[in-house]
């Protein structure tokens, strides 16, 4: 997965910025925490399963999923400026991923939860998962090697694909609206996770 995304978050990443939806501000805060955290978390998953992180992510998630719902119909004006504790959220969100919950979900539910401005919060981070995922996937190689190179390709193919399009609708879709279709994908996706992890 992560030596996938280090193809389709690089595209991601530069769609975003084309359409101008980065705020460096975020990036400069989140990138290097983000890349620590996802060099530990990735070394750790050699010797700990996923599996037994993943259920506590997606309870996690499930919450931000409805605060950000919540926050979407309150409709308070967006919150520009990146919150103090942003340094320590990229540690944790790059630690998290070895989770399945994923870099995006963790750092960019949160923030929309705190109320920044969603076009900027999705964008930045999409923008920023490049250099986490990377670092995750440089850890991988050089601890277990990587396998599954046609699940791999057609991962980056679809990805590919998909990117510009997410980028292009950030830049479109009015705040509340993406609120709410961001809101609703995490509540279902973790709801989903939820299922898989105790059914």
């Amino acid at each position: 997965m992560h030596a996938a995304e280090v193809f389709t978050t690089g595209i991601s990443g530069f769609s975003h910025w084309r359409f101008g939806n980065v705020d460096w501000a975020f990036v400069s805060r989140l990138a290097l925490p983000g890349m620590l955290g996802g060099a530990i978390g990735a070394y750790l998953l050699t010797t700990i399963p996923g599996d037994t992180i993943a259920p506590l992510m997606n309870a996690y998630l499930l919450i931000m999923g409805a605060w950000i719902l919540w926050k979407a119909f309150r409709q308070r004006p967006a919150v520009s400026d990146p919150p103090r504790w942003i340094v320590p959220l990229g540690f944790g969100g790059g630690f998290l991923a070895i989770g399945g919950g994923g870099w995006g979900p963790m750092v960019t539910s949160t923030l929309l939860g705190h109320g920044t401005t969603p076009r900027f919060t999705i964008g930045s981070v999409n923008f920023t998962e490049f250099f986490v995922t990377a670092t995750i996937s440089v850890t991988f190689l050089g601890t277990i090697g990587l396998e599954l190179w046609p699940i791999i390709a057609g991962l980056i193919l679809g990805g590919a694909l998909a990117a510009p399009l997410a980028a292009y609708a950030a830049y479109k879709i009015p705040d509340q609206p993406l609120m709410i279709l961001v809101g609703s994908v995490i509540v279902l996706l973790s709801l989903r996770g939820l299922i898989q992890a105790f059914g």
